[in-house]
């Protein structure tokens, strides 16, 4: 599944087999974006982690900054 954008946001939904499976996700995602001081909008629901990403500096928009961080979002999965 790609990302889509809408309202302005990039979104995308992972599932994984379980909690922790989706937990160690989340972790792994969570240095990355705390190294790129882009910090996504997420939730997690068991075994499933949802993204939704936008700039709030450039006014909540998709920018750049975004799609880096879901690519490696993506490569991290």
């Amino acid at each position: 599944m790609e990302w889509k954008t809408e309202n302005n946001k990039l979104k995308k939904t992972f599932t994984f087999k379980d909690f922790t499976e989706a937990f160690g996700f989340m972790t792994k995602v969570a240095i990355v974006a705390e190294k790129m001081n882009h910090h996504p909008t997420w939730t997690n629901t068991w075994n499933t982690v949802a993204f939704e990403l936008s700039t709030h500096d450039a006014g909540n928009i998709v920018t750049d900054r975004d799609r880096k961080l879901a690519d490696a979002i993506d490569k991290l999965a």
